[in-house]
């Protein structure tokens, strides 16, 4: 892991980290350093993740967000963002989140790739990919950010862990020859009322190229995808609001169904 340790980086990681000890939203950083590049707050990102793993916890994978063209087009990007799962931000599917854990969270539908082997850049296909890949499962991904009201830039969304927040994975698992990931259909329901609807193609085309594209940018920092890490493959429809007391699940085609609810 390449990261750049300069008083910028350092002190705009702590900016974002100083939300959860005020438990509120904080000031973008690009509201600070206007300046900031996408390669520099990836940095920050990197630098953040460092900390955290220093203090103990395990990269358990990746996330992979504005894999939609609407996201991209909302941002003025021509490409999707990643983020670092850990250990500590995963959920066991039918969990319930306590306040304690987000600050202003969100709930996307999205399929998860479980890796079987390593995934190295430059030059991954989606062919590899699929290779890789021990087994696809349901997810539920709860976005969360650190910027307050969501007013965020891409380089304020890539410095904060590409809005990171938790993660819950389905329980049953899938090999890749047996599903259609870009036709896979997905229902996304909060408080049991169907909210929005989504298929794979919904990610870049393909959930398949997306992980390729995470693979292939990780190479420029000197990481690489991991077997038995966990990747989330991009948002199959729009994020929901979660309120406390909010119950949410998703049923995916040929994948079943994953849950989470939020404490009151």
């Amino acid at each position: 892991m390449k990261t750049e340790h300069t008083p910028k980086t350092v002190s705009h990681a702590k900016h974002l980290a100083d939300a959860w000890s005020k438990k509120e939203g904080v000031q973008p950083i690009t509201g600070l350093d206007p300046e900031l590049s996408v390669d520099d707050a990836y940095h920050v990102q990197l630098h953040t993740i460092e900390q955290k793993v220093n203090s103990g916890q395990r990269v358990t994978g990746k996330k992979i967000g504005l894999t939609s063209k609407v996201m991209q087009e909302a941002l003025g990007v021509g490409e999707p963002d990643y983020g670092h799962l850990l250990d500590q931000m995963s959920v066991e599917n039918g969990g319930t989140v306590s306040t304690d854990r987000v600050l202003q969270p969100k709930v996307e539908g999205e399929i998860a790739f479980i890796l079987k082997d390593d995934l190295v850049g430059p030059n991954v296909t989606s062919l590899d990919v699929l290779k890789a890949t021990d087994a696809v499962v349901p997810a539920l991904e709860i976005i969360d950010s650190r910027i307050k009201d969501w007013k965020i830039t891409l380089a304020d969304t890539v410095a904060d862990n590409a809005s990171s927040g938790l993660y819950v994975l389905g329980g049953n698992p899938k090999k890749i020859a047996d599903v259609d990931l870009k036709q896979m259909g997905m229902v996304l329901y909060k408080n049991d009322v169907l909210q929005n609807t989504g298929v794979g193609a919904a990610a870049l085309g393909d959930p398949a190229k997306c992980v390729a594209w995470l693979a292939n940018k990780l190479a420029n920092y000197g990481i690489t995808l991991k077997a038995g890490e966990v990747i989330l493959s991009g948002a199959l429809s729009g994020a929901m609001e979660a309120e406390p007391g909010d119950h949410f699940y998703a049923k995916f085609a040929d994948l079943g169904e994953v849950h989470i609810s939020f404490a009151e």
